[in-house]
């Protein structure tokens, strides 16, 4: 079968301006809960994309930590190339590929640092192995194999054989604040259905995007 015949339909439902919460955040939690319900793989994983300072853009999966009002939150090595790129240009965008429901959502807004209290709080609540993997791994940075990884995880994990483990100083997270959120439900004849929320001073308008 070739590229172009690999298709199917996108039947699964419909999306209407009657339907839709008037404020995104009550829209994506309600599609949240309901992606989780459906025993989706990962439905907190989503794309980041990122554009460096010549304007090459970059993806990358990272997974939701959080959401309100405020923005949609995820952690990360400081030193990562994604890091790197929101300190040059704070704009970016997540998308969440929930296709098993014949949704997507997308997101652009501005990438903010969380407080050293939130990272604290969540890197303390992280499993044991997660907090030694943020000590060990220069993120982004080449290595010479894998076994230098594991080798390096194996000299963390000594030094921190007793006691708590804090999270290194090259370690935190970002809020990513919208201005823009995108909902997208698959329909047959690739009649989709497509909304967005822009935000205009502190209200929120919705127009609906021909597919």
């Amino acid at each position: 079968m070739s590229l172009e015949d690999n298709r199917r339909e996108y039947d699964y439902g419909q999306l209407s301006r009657e339907s839709l919460a008037n404020n995104p955040f009550t829209q994506f939690t309600l599609w949240m809960d309901q992606a989780i319900e459906a025993k989706i793989q990962d439905p907190t994983a989503m794309s980041l994309a990122t554009v460096n300072a010549e304007g090459k853009s970059w993806q990358r999966m990272v997974l939701l930590k959080g959401f309100d009002k405020q923005g949609f939150v995820f952690y990360t090595n400081l030193v990562s190339r994604k890091a790197q790129e929101i300190d040059n240009n704070a704009q970016v965008s997540l998308h969440f590929p929930w296709l098993q429901l014949d949704r997507q959502v997308i997101i652009g807004g501005q990438a903010e640092p969380l407080s050293e209290a939130e990272v604290m709080t969540y890197f303390l609540s992280r499993p044991k192995g997660s907090q030694l993997a943020a000590w060990a791994s220069k993120q982004s940075s080449p290595i010479a194999s894998r076994q230098t990884l594991e080798t390096q995880f194996e000299k963390i994990k000594r030094r921190f054989a007793e006691g708590e483990i804090p999270p290194p100083d090259f370690w935190g997270g970002y809020r990513v604040v919208p201005s823009e959120i995108e909902f997208w439900q698959g329909g047959e004849n690739r009649l989709h259905d497509r909304f967005s929320y822009r935000l205009d001073g502190d209200n929120w308008h919705i127009s609906r995007l021909s597919p």
